[in-house]
């Protein structure tokens, strides 16, 4: 009787240690001019998830499909050049050539990040912000109020929004670099329907974490201070800066001071990856 309970014991501990070791998988998309797909799989698997970077040619041929992931990510960089616009020509190839994939990993709730160049994308594919519900194009990223690339480390503040990645995360400071970063909308009408909606997930923001601080606080010149937004599910969210780049303390441009804060940028991962853990 000993030996049997002995062999159970150790069957229930193989079995619980499975289950913790048991991961959501990120697929995060490289190809075509996007170049942050490192840092982001890193992110990712700092944060508990199991990355893989995977190029969009091989969901097309089939060999990666979207169904096999909890997360899929959109890094930054410059797809095809940013030639018709900034996400223009890599948003309208995944409407025209993954659509169907796309639109049953979005039915099924799972989350889909975008940054810098994956919030171009995202936008230009009408995920974001989708206020009718019919994935038009409703916003778009145009060219920062400067007239100029930034390239500079700022702050985020959180808003009540209807997206959980922020949930104890009283901040960001991150780096942004990007040309094409300013949210622009019809009017302020769709701007006031973004707020209502709490579909304004972050803010650019000063040291003192006041988030009407104008230029370079706001680096680009987005209306509102908005630096990101999500869909009203909550579960499809982007935003320009890169919180990527701030998960070591060793990124941080004063780190050598002592000052660092990768764990706000971690809990902003881990809280994705969460979210990804309830679709094993």
């Amino acid at each position: 009787m000993k030996k049997k309970g002995k062999k159970n014991k150790e069957r229930l501990q193989v079995a619980g240690q499975v289950a913790i070791e048991q991961k959501p998988r990120c697929l995060v998309l490289s190809g075509f001019g996007l170049n942050s797909e490192a840092e982001l799989a890193f992110a990712f698997e700092l944060a508990g998830a199991k990355s893989e970077i995977a190029h969009l040619s091989d969901i097309v041929a089939g060999t990666k499909k979207l169904s096999d992931y909890q997360i899929f990510a959109i890094p930054g960089g410059w797809s095809f050049g940013d030639d018709l616009g900034a996400g223009r020509v890599l948003a309208n190839k995944l409407k025209n050539v993954i659509k169907g994939e796309l639109e049953e990993f979005i039915s099924a709730g799972k989350p889909i990040i975008g940054i810098c160049n994956g919030f171009q994308v995202l936008v230009k594919l009408g995920a974001l912000p989708n206020l009718s519900l019919s994935f038009v194009q409703e916003a778009t990223l145009t060219h920062n109020s400067s007239g100029r690339f930034e390239d500079r480390w700022v702050f985020l503040k959180p808003q009540k929004s209807a997206c959980t990645y922020f949930e104890g995360v009283e901040f960001l400071h991150c780096p942004v670099r990007h040309g094409e970063g300013r949210l622009t909308v019809a009017n302020d009408k769709v701007l006031d329907e973004l707020e209502a909606n709490r579909l304004v997930v972050v803010k650019y923001a000063d040291e003192s974490l006041n988030d009407s601080a104008g230029y370079p606080y706001n680096p680009n010149g987005s209306p509102r201070n908005i630096a990101g937004i999500c869909d009203r599910s909550g579960k499809i969210f982007a935003l320009m800066p890169h919180p990527e780049c701030s998960v070591l303390r060793t990124q941080f441009p004063r780190f050598s001071e002592g000052i660092s804060f990768e764990k706000n940028s971690l809990r902003f991962f881990s809280n994705i990856v969460e979210v990804g853990r309830k679709y094993l």
